[in-house]
């Protein structure tokens, strides 16, 4: 067995390599970012411009083709940056271009413009093809030869992936209606 796999398997917590829980982390923050944001796009480019919590008041017809376009994308990307991985980079270095370019999308969405608001979903979208494919990648690689751990840890990662998804959408929707969008 690899010398490197072995020490992700020394550092156990609830029976699974510690490394499981950093991707745990990794993927629900993502997740809750991604619901998140999902929750109050819409919400934002639709609002009236003069309200207590402005908006951009676009039309509704707009802002939904803004979101199928970018979902749609993102649904794409995953394709280019497995293949990215697979063939010149690794799947390791695919997740953490991934995390830094979604970073910077986030943080261009921050800056509320129009420019910045697509730039933004630009960078989430290619962070996303690097981010999605390869991380489970890694938990296959993390249990290769201990395939009877390996429900387990998909099972843990995916809880994750919900709570994230529960948290982003529910936190992230009461902290716009009760303190507006730039908190």
């Amino acid at each position: 067995m690899n010398t490197d796999i072995e020490n992700l398997f020394k550092d156990k917590v609830l029976g699974h390599p510690a490394g499981l829980f950093v991707l745990f982390f990794t993927e629900m923050w993502e997740r809750f970012s991604f619901y998140g944001m999902r929750v109050l796009l819409v919400l934002f480019l639709t609002a009236p411009i003069l309200d207590s919590n402005p908006g951009w008041e676009w039309p509704r017809e707009h802002a939904l083709a803004l979101i199928g376009t970018y979902a749609s994308l993102l649904y794409l990307t995953p394709i280019l940056g497995g293949y990215i991985a697979d063939k010149f980079i690794g799947y390791k270095k695919a997740i953490i271009i991934g995390c830094f370019i979604m970073t910077l999308g986030h943080a261009c969405m921050a800056l509320e413009t129009v420019w910045s608001l697509y730039a933004g979903l630009a960078l989430l979208v290619i962070g996303t093809g690097f981010f999605k494919p390869n991380i489970t990648s890694v938990i296959s690689e993390m249990y290769r030869g201990k395939e009877s751990k390996k429900d387990g840890a998909y099972t843990i990662f995916y809880m994750g992936v919900n709570a994230g998804a529960f948290f982003g959408m529910m936190l992230c929707g009461y902290l716009a209606e009760n303190y507006g969008w730039a908190w």
